[in-house]
């Protein structure tokens, strides 16, 4: 027997919201890509890498695909974020996106636009261009997602080398959330991922500051983050808390 679909059906896409950190400039940046095909909708626009899901594959498949096509990034780290599904949120017609938010550091990955996409960019998130469809939407909902999950998880620490200061776990969190954060109180916080098996540990040695060697000037010291540990945290039921 074969069986037919009797209503009208939406199409689907995938969106991807890639953040990255500048952290010499202390600017939170989102990956964008110039819409360049002729005759569809917004072209010349700056959008969210992403496209149509193919019938033979997976959203997550789908989602990597269309981002390594449209800017050459294969990330790590994607997360599902949200479905957005406004009537009047394309213009071709009904069309349900799934969109991904995911992090990366700039510094680590080459970004170029191909494919459909003319251009693929970095820009701060405080200063965007106009953005296509309802990409503005999926971009403040993803930002709300990331200061969220900076409070329990890792995220931070995700966006710097492989060995960092307190100071520039700080900034991280500064940069994210938008605000100075007072420099006593996040230590106080941070301290208990340092004792003991914490997944913040201590490498022995120190990165020489901008101040050190005039009066007051210290070397800072190094951390690194272990991941074992911090699984084993998460199977004990705790967060990353800070």
């Amino acid at each position: 027997m074969t069986y037919t679909y009797q209503y009208p059906k939406a199409d689907n896409t995938t969106d991807a919201v890639v953040f990255g950190l500048d952290l010499d400039a202390r600017k939170l940046k989102v990956l964008l890509i110039l819409r360049g095909r002729e005759g569809e909708p917004f072209y010349g626009s700056w959008a969210l890498p992403g496209g149509f899901l193919n019938m033979d594959e997976s959203l997550d498949r789908c989602v990597r695909r269309e981002l390594q096509e449209e800017t050459g990034l294969d990330l790590a780290y994607l997360e599902q974020l949200y479905t957005f599904g406004r009537p009047d949120r394309d213009p071709r017609g009904r069309v349900i996106s799934v969109a991904y938010w995911g992090i990366v550091r700039p510094d680590q990955v080459t970004v170029e636009g191909q494919d459909d996409a003319k251009e693929a960019r970095w820009f701060d998130v405080d200063d965007l261009p106009p953005l296509a469809f309802d990409h503005a939407e999926i971009l403040d909902m993803a930002l709300k997602r990331l200061r969220g999950k900076l409070r329990w998880c890792p995220v931070g620490v995700w966006l710097l080398p492989e060995e960092f200061t307190m100071s520039d776990l700080r900034t991280v969190y500064e940069v994210i959330l938008g605000k100075e954060i007072d420099k006593g109180n996040f230590r106080r916080k941070v301290l208990p991922h340092i004792q003991g098996d914490g997944c913040l540990q201590p490498t022995g040695r120190k990165r020489q500051n901008q101040t050190a060697g005039r009066a007051g000037g210290r070397p800072a010291s190094l951390y690194r983050f272990d991941p074992d540990a911090y699984k084993r945290l998460v199977r004990e039921g705790l967060d990353f808390e800070v």
